[in-house]
């Protein structure tokens, strides 16, 4: 019984940690093609609506603490931190 109880933690481990890359890949992708949008605006001299897109840029990084700096798991003792 506890082979099972075994394997499905560690499948939800697995399953958290996909969601986690998942999300953090999402995210990386969001902010590239901000950072694309924001210097195709400038190379058009559009410095308002490039700042505009800064600021929509802070605001979603601000907003996605959780992807920048993931919450700590379950409290195991015999666990290592994350860095």
């Amino acid at each position: 019984m506890e082979a099972n109880e075994r394997r499905t933690s560690e499948g939800n481990d697995v399953a958290r940690l996909v969601a986690e890359l998942e999300a953090a890949e999402a995210y990386e992708q969001k902010l590239r093609q901000l950072i694309l949008d924001v210097r195709n605006e400038l190379a058009a001299g559009h410095t308002g609506v490039a700042l505009s897109l800064l600021n929509q840029a802070l605001t979603f990084i601000d907003n996605e603490t959780d992807v920048v700096s993931p919450s700590p798991v379950a409290k195991d003792p015999g666990a290592s931190p994350r860095s």
